[in-house]
């Protein structure tokens, strides 16, 4: 059974695991500023190369595969951990020492791409570690319904306490020091992971152990077949979906605030603290107020609030909010990092919600393949911004058609609502029903 305080092993793992992941957004932070004023590249550029260096994400499944199915040194999710903060170390260090003359934008793409391949391994072995030992206790007899969620909660904290350290201090580093300083501090911190990370053995955790050491071939046969599970096939299909078909303006609207409204870059690392900050409470709100409230209607609402807040920003962009008084860097303090963090709020239900389908063994190729489902459903929605902006007629230094994309954009965000039935009930509430069920038959039968 999972513990619950804090000396447990399995936290102190994941909690700097998780915590490190969300610190990813000090170096991208730079990365961004680098790229628009060092290498000189157009909003639509931008875009392609953030939602580009998420291709290693997709192949999350075959990671999860090997991560279930092969074993090093006796372990099978600690290893893969190290790995990934090793390739993560030696991709972010070597560009902070290159000569700037050096550097071009196939250069950075390779490394960057290397840097999420590192991460998306570490993702992996950390999810199925949340997969297994959440699921081990709800099945555990001693647990309550409470414990249900309580990890997925927990490192949903963590990597939210790491994003507010990481904003806060890019937005302010980003002013003081180079791009490149920014990167060799982030290396350091991956180094100084990786070695805390290979001093642990896998045994302190606790992990429920394979009976069988199964083979990669056998591995993803199973992973088929729990994907043809019609309430994990349905489910899925519908997530990423409800991701994919949104048109991402992200790159366009880090052009609109910094370069027409001249957005200090202070302001903007503030603002997403402030989102930061909203996707850590929303883990503790999780966590202690909506657990037992279904998945379906959870999702649902989150989705019509993407929508509204995305009406917002059409009207910020059209200046209402400046009418009535309220400065253009209140409103990006105060909603755009709320915007920006709210479609991962989804996140965290569907993540307690599907391991409650999966059999044993399988929870790190499953929980691989919907990471690695939402990070192709990223791109997808990335280039279907491209495509938006284009359309509207948005470029670096015209921002006219920018409402209309807004709107379309949150026309597409609603659609999705249409087949949100795809979302199964969580298996508690069916226990639930079905213990209802077999009481009003044996009041039935009493009757009788």
């Amino acid at each position: 059974m999972v513990k619950s305080n804090g000396d447990n092993p399995i936290r102190k793992v994941l909690g700097l695991g998780y915590w490190v992941q969300g610190f990813r957004c000090f170096p991208w932070m730079a990365v961004n500023f680098f790229l628009k004023d060092g290498l000189n590249v157009d909003p639509s550029t931008l875009q392609l190369l953030q939602n580009s260096a998420n291709l290693p994400m997709v192949a999350k499944p075959l990671y999860g595969i090997l991560s279930d199915a092969v074993y090093i040194s006796g372990q099978h999710r600690i290893p893969y951990i190290a790995i990934g903060a090793f390739l993560q170390a030696v991709s972010w260090i070597p560009i902070a020492i290159m000569s700037p003359s050096s550097i071009s934008v196939l250069t950075i793409s390779i490394y960057l791409l290397l840097s999420n391949l590192g991460a998306s391994i570490a993702e992996v072995a950390n999810d199925a570690i949340v997969a297994e030992a959440g699921k081990q206790s709800i099945s555990s007899k001693n647990s309550g319904k409470s414990s249900s969620g309580e990890l997925q909660a927990f490192v949903w904290v963590a990597s939210s306490a790491g994003g507010i350290l990481g904003n806060l201090l890019g937005g302010v580093a980003i002013d003081r020091f180079s791009p490149q300083a920014m990167f060799l501090f982030f290396g350091i911190l991956l180094s100084l992971q990786f070695f805390l990370t290979i001093i642990v053995h896998e045994r302190s955790l606790n992990l429920p152990r394979s009976s069988t050491n199964a083979g990669i071939k056998k591995q993803l046969s199973e992973l088929l077949t729990v994907l043809k599970k019609p309430e994990i096939a349905y489910s899925l299909t519908w997530f990423a979906a409800s991701y994919s078909i949104i048109p991402a303006l992200t790159g366009t609207m880090f052009f609109y605030q910094t370069e027409h409204l001249k957005i200090e870059s202070s302001v903007l690392g503030i603002s997403k603290v402030l989102g930061q900050a909203a996707l850590l409470l929303w883990g503790v709100i999780y966590n202690r107020q909506l657990k037992l409230v279904p998945s379906r209607k959870l999702i649902s609402s989150i989705q019509v609030s993407m929508a509204v807040f995305m009406i917002s920003d059409m009207l910020f962009v059209k200046g209402v909010y400046r009418d009535m008084g309220v400065p253009d860097f209140v409103y990006v303090v105060l909603f755009s990092g709320l915007s920006e963090v709210l479609l991962f709020f989804k996140i965290l239900p569907f993540s307690v919600l599907i391991p409650q389908f999966c059999p044993p063994g399988c929870e790190g190729s499953l929980m691989a393949f919907v990471m690695s489902a939402i990070a192709l459903a990223f791109i997808v929605s990335g280039c279907l911004g491209v495509a938006l902006a284009s359309y509207v007629g948005v470029t670096a230094s015209n921002f006219s058609g920018l409402p209309h994309g807004l709107i379309i954009q949150a026309i597409c965000t609603l659609l999705p609502l249409s087949c949100s039935w795809c979302i199964p009930d969580d298996v508690k509430a069916k226990d639930k029903g079905n213990a209802n069920a077999k009481d009003r038959r044996k009041d039935y039968k009493k009757q009788q």
